[in-house]
């Protein structure tokens, strides 16, 4: 009995060590698969771009090396002189193994803008990093999902839906010329973005998701929301430069990892209260009391050709966007052209003039929609302002086919990062682009612009959903803090 058990013993002990080997040579031979695909990947990459204009790039760590490290500014203004070396676009290195293609002219910029081909959001692609605050919204959500969620969405925006907005922005306008009033009277300094973040939060808070708040009333430190962004939006921004962090299981073991995460389920519980405190006014008294739907009613009520509404976390997703993207590109916009109407007082002088003209003999300094088109040199200063200091400096696109550009083919899952800020600087597309000139925007001189010249919004069919709210928005803001 015990001679079999020993058998046994011995026969399964060498079945063990078959299973083991064959199993091992498999991983072997699997890795191995792997390591030749790779090889070839990067060989692939080297006969596509290898002879495409560019910076010059280190053999392991591409062109990550000849980023200015001191600040986000020199980092743009970087990437402003390839796009005067190169003209048209380059070719950008982030490792050995990762590249993309900048354009900065408007013929090539409008090769990708006419499309809507989705962001990258690969293991390499920016835009993943952006995921765990954002989701699949209309910012970075691709293909069939973000056509749904356009489709859906585009009423929210339609200019019966924007008209009644004015009383807002007019009234939040009036709560911050109150806020900086103390600041002139007492010719004090203060931090003009602090300000305005608070000012453009109130309007799509109120706008967008009818949502009251005391964020313009507290005063002397930055809004606790407006911060979690702005430190969520430079993570995302710096985790981008660190190709050593892009494995989630590394990057979120660091403090800036953990610290990310906290920042974004605040901004999340932010989203989820405004969302719960609509759901509960929508129960209480319906849709049909209400004058108008605003955007958080058309997320909520929104049904798609098979009758299927947003899921829970879809609408959370397109909150935390659109607070994001509603504040945020807005603040900046108006905190640079309040720079530099303050760099050229005689720019502001005119701007004030139309103001003071437009009210003259009113009972309230109140804008209203009929007055929105008359602005006309403001609006001027307004579009060189977004020039000069475009919101958004630069996006991505992933090519889901091959594709031409100046004659050359270069195949799909290429990642192309249009440069707005460069190519709003192109010293061959404008001329003195480093100049602030409004009247480059006289209606004679916007007829000889090429379409895709001038783009803080984008172009083409994934443009800005909210560009008319964001560019009413400003003149009314604009127009308060000159009238004073």
């Amino acid at each position: 009995f015990y001679k079999k058990m020993k058998d046994v013993k011995t026969f399964l002990t060498e079945q063990n060590l078959t299973v083991s080997k064959i199993l091992l040579g498999t991983l072997l031979a699997y890795i191995i698969y792997l390591l030749i695909k790779f090889i070839l990947y990067v060989h692939r990459l080297r006969k596509v771009f290898g002879d495409v204009p560019g910076p010059e790039k280190h053999w392991l760590y591409g062109n990550l090396h000849l980023l200015p490290s001191t600040n986000s500014h020199d980092r743009i203004m970087f990437g402003v002189s390839n796009c005067n070396t190169y003209i048209r676009y380059y070719v950008w290195w982030t490792t050995f193994a990762k590249t993309s293609l900048t354009v900065c002219h408007p013929e090539t910029v409008k090769i990708v803008m006419k499309t809507s081909e989705p962001k990258p959001t690969g293991f390499m692609g920016i835009y993943r990093f952006g995921l765990p605050w954002l989701g699949e919204g209309l910012l970075i959500a691709g293909g069939k999902k973000w056509a749904r969620s356009r489709r859906l969405l585009t009423p929210a925006f339609h200019f019966d839906i924007l008209k009644p907005y004015m009383a807002v922005y007019n009234d939040a306008a009036d709560t911050l010329v109150g806020n900086l009033r103390r600041y002139a009277e007492k010719r004090e300094k203060f931090e003009v973005f602090d300000y305005i973040s608070r000012v453009t939060l109130d309007v799509i808070l109120r706008c967008a998701f009818s949502y009251h708040t005391d964020c313009q009333k507290e005063q002397g430190v930055r809004h606790p929301y407006v911060k979690a962004v702005e430190e969520i939006a430079d993570e995302w921004n710096y985790r981008a430069r660190k190709p050593w962090l892009y494995p989630d299981w590394i990057y979120f073991l660091t403090d800036r990892g953990r610290k990310f995460k906290r920042n974004c389920d605040y901004v999340h519980g932010v989203a989820e209260d405004v969302i719960n405190q609509r759901k509960e006014a929508l129960e209480r008294s319906g849709k049909s009391d209400r004058k108008y739907l605003d955007f958080l009613d058309i997320l909520l009520t929104a049904r798609d050709d098979n009758g299927q509404g947003l899921t829970p976390l879809e609408i959370r997703n397109e909150v935390d966007t659109f607070m994001f993207e509603g504040h945020d590109t807005t603040a900046s916009a108006i905190s640079w052209i309040l720079y530099s109407l303050a760099k050229h007082p005689e720019y502001q002088k005119k701007c004030q003039e139309e103001v003071d003209q437009l009210l003259q003999g009113r009972d309230t300094d109140d804008i209203e929609w009929s007055d929105i088109p008359k602005l006309e040199y403001l609006t001027m200063c307004i579009k060189e302002g977004m020039r000069d200091h475009s919101p958004v400096p630069f996006i991505q696109r992933e090519f889901t086919h091959d594709f031409e550009l100046d004659g050359e083919t270069f195949p799909a899952g290429t990642t192309v990062s249009l440069h707005i800020f460069g190519l709003h600087h192109n010293k061959h597309v404008w001329e003195n682009p480093m100049e602030f000139i409004p009247e480059r925007f006289t209606k004679d001189s916007i007829a000889k612009m090429d379409t895709f010249q001038f783009v803080p919004f984008s172009a083409g069919p994934r443009n800005c959903i909210g560009q008319h709210f964001a560019m009413n928005e400003e003149k009314v803001i604009l127009s308060k803090l000159l009238r004073r």
